[in-house]
């Protein structure tokens, strides 16, 4: 068994989510924060057994598709110093961390 922890943005979470859940995969969702840009993120912690790691993999990839986003970066020094330019990041996508569960036990 596998735990796979995927970070996804807010956006394509709930589509993620409902296909899934239609895919009988279970899930726990936790709310969280991008380090870089400080917006939200949804972190989704899904239980699966090896055999179907990849049809997961493969629709964690078809629903959180990368994409382009303009903007302004919060200051990381001195107040003065800072000039507000926007600028184009790549936002959406997965990433995603696949971990070995020696035991699992559900009560």
């Amino acid at each position: 068994m596998k735990l796979v922890m995927a970070v996804v943005q807010d956006n394509d979470a709930g589509r993620l989510i409902e296909k899934l859940s239609q895919k009988k995969f279970g899930l726990t969702k936790l709310a969280s924060t991008g380090g870089f840009l400080k917006s939200g993120n949804t972190t989704l912690m899904i239980g699966v057994e090896e055999e179907r790691l990849e049809e997961l993999l493969a629709i964690i990839e078809k629903m959180c598709k990368p994409r382009k986003k303009i903007v302004t970066p919060l200051p990381a020094g001195p107040a003065d110093a800072y000039v507000p330019y926007p600028v184009e990041v790549l936002v959406g996508g997965a990433t995603v961390f696949i971990l070995d569960v020696e035991r699992f036990v559900k009560v």
